[in-house]
């Protein structure tokens, strides 16, 4: 059994939380962005959240879609919330193709986040702030291209949003960058879309991975025109975070040897043969299996390691 499983086990058999740890492990949970891709992640949290495995986490780290699937995990609303990643009132809010034509953002986070999260799929803001289970939302900062964990600028709900609105500001996509503290933030996925990196270097012993996608080295070409749009974007909003989006091929790959290599993280990942979902997928069907895939192939995971449901989780919701 992987290092990660067992000292799950472990924890849970013990009942062991944040704060009251009788090791001296550190047990990080890290969420892979993707867009509409995330929708697999999404059905790893709820199985996740089905079985009762937060109390056993020390601190979720996320990257865009994956950083909202873990402020998910961290308020304990993701299966009340699942809908949402396949509803037609949440996907065509959140995703407008015509409004490429109007200037306006396709992928929209500030309807999710101040929309969504408030009035369709109420998102656990008060929660969130008062876990004891850590929550670092990762942006790239537009002046330098760098990897930024937004923790330490979450004080209140009002700056839990900022940092969940940062995350996911997708290039051309999203709009202009956001401001947090006279700093300006764009996408996490741009530096670190696996913020594996970060996680390590705050002391994670244990890393659990969640992807959107089967580990690969493997590297897209870019398509021409996606090129020149980017290339125009980052030169008036980001000019400093150019350099992070021309090297993102070499990133993929530093981030998949270490994740592949490294014996203190397991990978949860979908298979390499399931339905490609595209940054602004929103077909119904297709995004409502991707969760239903993501949840079994967690399932089967925690099966494997005989991590069983709660009996809290069973009385109340059943299986799923």
């Amino acid at each position: 059994m992987h290092d990660v499983l067992d000292l799950l086990r472990r924890r849970l058999a013990a009942g062991s939380t944040p704060g009251s740890r009788d090791d001296d492990a550190r047990l990080a949970v890290v969420l892979e962005g993707g867009s509409s891709r995330a929708a697999y992640g999404g059905g790893m949290v709820a199985e996740m959240e089905e079985r009762d495995l937060l109390p056993a986490v020390d601190a979720v780290y996320g990257t865009s879609a994956g950083a909202l699937n873990g402020a998910w995990l961290v308020c304990g609303r993701a299966r009340a919330n699942i809908h949402g990643w396949w509803a037609p009132e949440s996907m065509n809010a959140t995703i407008r193709p015509r409004n490429a034509l109007r200037g306006k953002p396709v992928v929209d986070t500030d309807v999710i986040v101040y929309d969504l999260y408030e009035n369709v799929t109420p998102m656990g803001f008060e929660e969130i702030l008062a876990s004891d289970v850590e929550y670092h939302p990762i942006a790239t900062a537009a002046a330098t291209g760098e990897s930024v964990d937004l923790v330490n600028t979450i004080h209140d709900k009002a700056s839990l949003q900022n940092a969940m609105r940062a995350t996911a500001r997708l290039p051309v996509l999203g709009g202009p960058p956001v401001e947090i503290d006279g700093e300006l933030y764009i996408d996490g996925g741009i530096s670190e879309n696996v913020p594996i990196e970060t996680a390590l270097e705050q002391g994670a012993t244990h890393v659990l991975v969640l992807r959107t996608k089967a580990p690969s080295l493997e590297i897209s070409p870019d398509k021409r025109i996606e090129r020149q749009l980017v290339a125009r974007w980052m030169t008036r909003h980001a000019p400093g975070s150019a350099g992070a989006w021309k090297r993102r091929a070499e990133r993929k790959v530093e981030l998949e040897s270490l994740m592949y290599d490294d014996p203190r993280i397991l990978q949860v990942s979908p298979p390499a043969d399931v339905a490609r979902i595209s940054v602004v997928g929103r077909a119904e069907d297709v995004q409502r299996r991707a969760v239903e895939d993501g949840r079994r192939i967690m399932a089967d995971l925690l099966d494997e390691a005989d991590i069983a449901r709660s009996s809290t989780s069973e009385a109340s919701h059943g299986p799923h």
